[in-house]
């Protein structure tokens, strides 16, 4: 089962239909880690016409990108 198809399986829940989507590409600090660019076009991210989503380049030892990832999606949750 690739990760793209437990995605889409996940994100067609009726709970998660009008759900934001945070992703954070961790482990920014490694020179092998993909890129926030190589992880959307792998993920197939900019296949989700419907959905608001971000993704965030982050490195969890030192909190880089936490704050900003998390920020936005505070601002774009829906309280329903």
């Amino acid at each position: 089962v690739s990760t793209q198809s437990t995605w889409e399986k996940m994100l067609a829940e009726d709970e998660l239909r009008a759900a934001a989507l945070l992703v954070f590409a961790n482990k920014q600090d490694l020179p092998q880690a993909l890129t926030t660019t190589e992880l959307t076009e792998k993920l197939g991210l900019l296949s989700l016409r419907d959905r608001q989503w971000f993704i965030q380049g982050s490195c969890a030892n030192t909190g880089q990108g936490l704050y900003e990832g998390l920020d936005w999606l505070a601002a774009n949750v829906k309280v329903q």
